[in-house]
């Protein structure tokens, strides 16, 4: 018999709707399992059990006298914890911030509450969410539930492993760089990143305080791609405007009345920064085989200089110097893999000039370039840094009509999960995740696969983040591997699509990570 922590959104919701179950049973059990497990996988950093069972009673009782508010409408669902709340305090895994209560809950948690979802609990995080791990001092480390020994992915790790755990079935997260898909492809479920101000941010804290050329985005976590699509037909557009002005009232469309055949999809495996592990390409080749069964179209494409527009991405969100990330930790504990950051940040110029040149001469020439990107920039050079960004966006696009593109394919991340602290130093390898937050596109990460015994080793490495993606390779057998698709602006329906026939495909597959992970 199928368990209610086993079932989807979507599943959840007809069940509801038929009756066959209540919100309150559905909380329930999965307050039930989070009990269980959560001390273990500490996805979820702050648990709501009263309140949660209470708004389920009141959801139910609007359900029995015929008030249904949406597709979501007594679903339990997490957020990520940079999210306001109405009286709980937003810490970003900061200690100093722990006593600070806000008033008002974001825009993001008003929308989702407003549509009927509960709100069952909290998603650790990386903290100050500059490093792809769910880890801080002030909440511990989550743990992947596919393995106690690798890390969820972040900074919407907790949210992420959550979905995989069966915690909840939803989740809401941000993504600056890669935040929700990269932790998706850790743990085997899909992540949406949809185009800059579809979903409000208003109310979404952030340690980087009106640094504005990269802006995180939130979206959400499922274990199905037509929760995905629940999530968003289920939200008001027009309330959403209302809540953040910066949010167009668009009208949402289901991916199913999406036509994807016939249309044309740009693939690689490689962009120029950071090469996949065997596992990931093989992912994506299948993935573009699940689509040309579909009868989509998929050509090579090559991305264009994908590392200058990484430097430009690092360079413009480090243009203060690193003061407002300073004044944020303050004298806190930090964690480890925050630290080679924070050291960066206070070295003198003159130091750091002479570490890129060292890390140049030693070969490190993707580290040297990261460490040139820190350092106060001009208020000339920061509008230069912006310009470049912003016209890179129009020469991806402009390269996707030269080939007449609807879309693209490519990896999440070069390599499956990592250890814990595996994040420290390898920022270059969030490059195919960056890319789609540099240019402000769309983008989803599905999941695919498991990696085999056979994809564990790499050729020799080259440098130092060469030779720590082949021991992440050597530990990844049987861990999940998903892929990326990317979309033009404002077209989640059609990059959905085409993530909903890919897990269509794939999940027939007996090597498909399959959630929720026993526990």
């Amino acid at each position: 018999m199928t368990e209610l922590h086993e079932l989807s959104a979507t599943e959840l919701s007809s069940a509801l709707t038929r009756g066959e179950t209540s919100s309150a049973e559905v909380v329930s059990a999965l307050l039930s399992r989070i009990d269980a497990h959560n001390g273990r996988i500490k996805a979820l950093c702050q648990v709501f059990h009263e309140p949660a069972r209470a708004r389920a009673k009141v959801l139910d009782e609007e359900r029995r006298a015929g008030t249904v508010r949406s597709a979501l409408h007594g679903i339990p669902i997490s957020v990520k914890e940079c999210f306001d709340i109405a009286g709980e305090a937003t810490t970003l895994g900061l200690e100093s911030w722990r006593g600070k209560r806000v008033k008002n809950s974001a825009a993001m948690v008003t929308l989702i509450e407003e549509a009927g979802a509960i709100v069952i609990g909290r998603g650790n995080l990386s903290q100050t969410m500059l490093f792809p791990e769910a880890r801080n001092p002030v909440y511990g480390q989550t743990v992947n539930p596919w393995s106690a020994e690798h890390s969820p992915g972040g900074s919407s790790g907790g949210d992420a492993a959550a979905v995989a755990a069966g915690f909840v079935p939803l989740a809401v997260g941000t993504d600056i760089g890669g935040s929700l898909r990269v932790p998706a492809h850790f743990c085997g479920i899909s992540g949406f990143k949809p185009t800059l101000d579809r979903l409000p941010a208003r109310g979404q804290r952030t340690a980087l305080a009106g640094q504005e050329v990269i802006r995180s985005q939130s979206g959400p976590l499922a274990r199905s791609v037509n929760d995905l699509d629940l999530f968003f037909g289920a939200l008001s557009a027009e309330r959403a405007t209302e809540l953040d002005g910066r949010t167009p009232p668009l009208p949402w469309i289901a991916h199913r009345a999406v036509k994807i055949e016939g249309r044309r999809v740009g693939m690689f495996v490689y962009d120029g920064v950071f090469k996949a592990s065997d596992g990931v390409a093989r992912a994506v080749g299948r993935a573009a085989d699940a689509l040309r069964g579909c009868g989509v179209t998929v050509v090579p494409f090559e991305p264009p200089e994908v590392q200058k527009v990484m430097d430009a991405y690092m360079s413009a969100i480090s243009a203060d110097g690193g003061l407002t990330l300073l004044a944020a930790v303050g004298d806190e504990a930090i964690d480890p893999v925050l630290q080679p950051l924070i050291r960066l940040v206070k070295l003198p110029s003159l130091a750091r000039r002479a570490l890129r040149r060292g890390l140049y001469a030693a070969g490190e020439v993707r580290t040297a370039r990261v460490v040139a990107s820190l350092g106060e920039k001009t208020v000339a050079r920061y509008w230069a840094l912006t310009d470049e960004i912003r016209q890179y966006r129009f020469r991806l696009l402009d390269a996707m009509a030269a080939a007449e593109l609807d879309a693209l394919l490519c990896p999440v991340f070069p390599t499956p999960a990592f250890g814990h602290e595996g994040a420290k130093g390898f920022t270059s390898a969030l490059s195919y995740s960056m890319l789609f937050n540099a240019t402000q596109l769309p983008a989803g990460a599905v999941p695919v696969t498991r990696v085999r015994a056979s994809e564990t080793r790499r050729k020799a490495p080259a440098d130092r983040l060469d030779k720590h993606a082949v021991e992440i390779d050597a530990k990844s057998v049987s861990l999940p591997v998903g892929v990326q698709v990317a979309g033009k602006p404002w077209q989640e329906p059609l990059v959905l699509a085409l993530m909903a026939a890919i897990e269509a495909s794939c999940s027939t597959d007996h090597e498909f990570p399959r959630t929720p992970v026993p526990l």
